[in-house]
């Protein structure tokens, strides 16, 4: 049994954590905040409920073997219900709505009302998804269907088409604007656009759904599933240094000056915020040139929430629309995206509800957030309560009904988010997936570091849940395989030693 210490109790930390203490290892993990789960989480404002991290979550069709690893990881269960709305978001453009359906062939049908003009664009898009869904192996009647061998060869032209395209490319080759504006409104122009259609097809076909309770109650049901198997948890412990000596970490030293003895460590957190930091090593070169590489970026957002008087919202689910000139300079984007929170009736009082706006920032602003946050606190707070004035100023003149009926209660920006995951521009995935590009998973060995591993959303972009999660499961992996190579040289030294 090996001793393993895993830095930061997020889902990724989380995840290696219980798949290492199934395999019998005694695991401690070290979270600098009052609670485990990272950005999978949400926090209470009076009596309204701020969920922060789950849009959808991909791996929620059984068939797949995501859903199989968030049930061991304790995250999805029979017993969590798992929420199943219509439409994963709207765009609205001119007096005209579409959505983004369950039903993807309904969602043809608007569109081709919508656009008759696009028609062979449009048809080509559904087959797209279609092939997405099946390579995923949730195609079919059933959801639960994957693409045979020749099927495979068959679809990979179309494929290779939309790898090629950004969104903002796939969107002009549409002439409706409102098919324009839906294809670029949640991921901007520069993401590649399979990943949009990999959207679509997880949707679509069952694998990206609500889950009830949200961001915090998953990060709880897996932090109990954790302690439950025989897990330490140590809150409120940042880990300061990871103490290497022959080219092996033998323990990590905690905030309050406490050391834990060591097997292996598990690292956890944006690699840019570890490596020359709390680890006396360079970052991978593996790593390193994702960092370096002028086709990636990342990105953050800063959001509002606010209390809202209405008990009927004039939409359902994800709303984005486009804003006048008079507050693009101002908002730094050219739509607003809200969120209303219906399916959670115990995010808010009986007869009121909240409401979530959603902005990207690219790397620029959200250092700039950043910046002066550090620098001046007074014109921080005065810029995130002009954002607030002017998104509550939109939602009222876009619904007219709320007027007097909303009440900002929070605002954060990727400077909180800085200060929450010390990612060093308040990123909470990793890169952008641009175009022409396949996301390979890196490794989480380190070289000159023979104990010591990666458990990170930053090894595949554009990272995420399901790929945190993962990238912990392989860890626990590797030091499954690491151990068996030293027992088995131990059972080899032992041979030896008797042949003598």
């Amino acid at each position: 049994m090996a001793r393993v210490v895993i830095v930061g109790g997020g889902v990724a930390g989380l995840s290696a954590g219980i798949y290492c203490l199934l395999d019998g290892h005694s695991v401690t993990v070290c979270e600098q905040h009052g609670d485990a789960g990272g950005n999978l989480t949400g926090w209470q404002r009076g009596e309204y409920h701020i969920d922060n991290c789950i849009h959808w979550l991909t791996g929620t069709n059984r068939a797949t073997d995501t859903y199989k690893m968030w049930r061991d990881l304790g995250a999805l269960s029979e017993g969590v219900e798992i929420i199943k709305n219509d439409t994963l978001y709207t765009c609205e453009y001119r007096g005209k709505r579409l959505s983004l359906c369950r039903d993807l062939y309904k969602m043809k049908r608007d569109m081709l009302s919508l656009a008759p003009e696009d028609k062979r664009e449009i048809e080509s898009l559904i087959r797209a998804v279609e092939s997405v869904a099946g390579l995923c192996g949730i195609a079919g009647e059933q959801k639960n269907k994957g693409l045979s061998p020749s099927r495979k060869f068959t679809v990979a032209p179309t494929l290779l088409k939309y790898w090629s395209l950004t969104t903002g490319e796939l969107a002009a080759r549409f002439s409706n604007k409102l098919m324009r504006y839906f294809l670029t409104a949640m991921m901007g122009d520069d993401f590649g656009s399979l990943a949009l259609i990999t959207v679509f097809a997880t949707f679509c076909f069952d694998n990206g759904d609500l889950v009830r309770g949200g961001s915090f109650a998953m990060a709880q049901r897996m932090k109990e599933r954790f302690l439950s198997l025989g897990g330490e948890l140590i809150l409120g412990q940042a880990v300061t240094r990871v103490d290497i000596k022959d080219g092996a970490a033998s323990s990590v030293k905690l905030l309050d000056g406490k050391s834990i003895l060591s097997d292996y460590v598990i690292l956890t957190a944006d690699p840019a915020a570890v490596f020359g930091k709390i680890i006396d090593a360079p970052m991978p070169k593996q790593l390193q040139k994702l960092y370096d590489s002028p086709r990636l970026y990342r990105f953050s957002s800063y959001h509002c929430a606010f209390a809202c008087d209405v008990e009927q919202l004039p939409f359902k689910g994800d709303l984005m629309f486009p804003i006048s000139n008079r507050y693009r300079a101002i908002l730094r984007t050219d739509s607003l995206i809200v969120r209303e929170f219906s399916h959670e009736p115990s995010y808010a009082p009986k007869g009121k509800n909240i409401i979530q706006s959603l902005t990207f920032c690219n790397e620029s602003d959200a250092r700039a957030f950043i910046r002066l946050r550090a620098e001046n606190r007074e014109a921080y707070k005065r810029k995130k309560q002009r954002l607030a004035s002017c998104i509550e100023e939109l939602l009222v003149s876009r619904f007219p009904e709320m007027a007097g009926k909303l009440r900002c209660i929070d605002v954060w920006t990727p400077a909180t988010y800085r200060r929450f995951t010390h990612s060093e521009m308040g990123t909470y995935m990793s890169f952008a997936m641009p175009s022409y590009l396949v996301p390979t998973r890196k490794s989480n060995r380190i070289a000159g570091l023979e104990n010591v591993l990666l458990a990170t959303q930053w090894q595949q972009l554009p990272g995420g849940l399901p790929t945190a999660a993962d990238t912990g499961r392989a860890a626990a992996a590797t030091v499954r395989s690491l151990e068996k190579r030293r027992s088995n040289a131990k059972d080899t030294q032992v041979s030896h030693a008797y042949a003598k």
